[in-house]
């Protein structure tokens, strides 16, 4: 079989019959088709399939899956488990957006989190964006970026994604438009090998308002990717990019299996894969791991 389809639900929200009714739309469409492998019974299972295009394999399932909650992933079935993990932290490795709960101890949440939302959807410049969120919190207490950090939920599986692929040779970089405070912590925490991200100025142990140059965008999310894979000696199609907002699109693209994670409107819409229903166990899954495999 060429390709595999990756069905992951919530537990217990699948079964045989749903799988022969998604292998039933498949042959319909042509397709050769093997008898679904469980991953995890009830929850995940890869479906092998031949003949035509990974989209078509999607787009058949959805329809015959008529709006249950399970996430698809088709793809080429060699080479599916990757050697190099590269993941945005701000709502993909952590629950929340890091910043907007630091400008809570401002009383500006609301309003930093509506240019927030702006910025990852790719309405508004990144870097702009960055800037202005920041000199909002001119003068707030440095003190508060522990508080923050207290107040951080991981996201569902993020520790199981990377120590699994960590146990397996993988190699997990973390990189986020979001501040070096949290990143080395929530990377320390997870186990990546390396994080990048910006630098607030401090001075005096308050925030300045401003951002240290160069500022870490979408385009270093990118050169970040690339250069990780270059210096393994590995071929982008072995790489796994995750993320939710409009500057991680460019390594999404560029990945061999660019994930958008329970994304922004307009991330979810360009990516190649996306998980909306899952966790970040999902990504393992995708990978052809089993949960008795999961590490972490």
């Amino acid at each position: 079989m060429e390709y595999v389809l990756t069905l992951v639900s919530p537990p217990d929200g699948l079964d045989d019959a749903t799988l022969a009714r998604v292998q039933s739309a498949l042959r319909d469409l042509g397709a050769d088709t093997l008898a679904p492998a469980w991953l995890q019974r009830g929850r995940a299972a890869d479906l092998p399939f031949g003949l035509f295009s990974a989209c078509q394999a999607e787009a058949a399932a959805r329809q015959a899956l008529d709006g249950l909650p399970v996430d698809l992933i088709a793809q080429p079935a060699q080479g599916r488990r990757k050697a190099l993990l590269v993941a945005d932290m701000d709502s993909t490795m952590v629950t929340g957006e890091t910043l907007d709960d630091l400008a809570d101890y401002a009383g500006l949440k609301e309003h930093i989190a509506a240019i927030t939302a702006r910025a990852m959807n790719g309405e508004i410049d990144f870097k702009d964006a960055l800037r202005e969120r920041v000199g909002l919190l001119a003068g707030l207490s440095a003190a508060h970026l522990e508080a923050t950090f207290q107040r951080i939920a991981f996201m569902p599986g993020a520790r199981t994604l990377v120590q699994t692929m960590k146990a397996h040779g993988a190699r997990a970089v973390l990189v986020s438009g979001g501040f070096k405070y949290f990143t080395s912590r929530v990377a320390a925490h997870c186990g990546f090998d390396r994080d990048l991200a910006n630098e607030l100025e401090i001075a005096e142990d308050r925030l300045t308002g401003r951002v240290i140059d160069p500022i870490l965008d979408r385009a270093t999310k990118l050169e970040t990717l690339i250069g990780e894979a270059a210096a393994l000696g590995l071929p982008l199609a072995q790489t796994l990019a995750v993320g939710d907002g409009a500057n991680d699109l460019d390594m999404l693209r560029a990945a061999g299996l660019g994930v958008a994670y329970h994304a922004k409107p307009v991330v979810a819409a360009e990516a190649r894969a996306r998980i909306d229903h899952g966790d970040l166990t999902a990504l393992l899954f995708a990978q052809g791991y089993t949960a008795g495999q999961f590490a972490g």
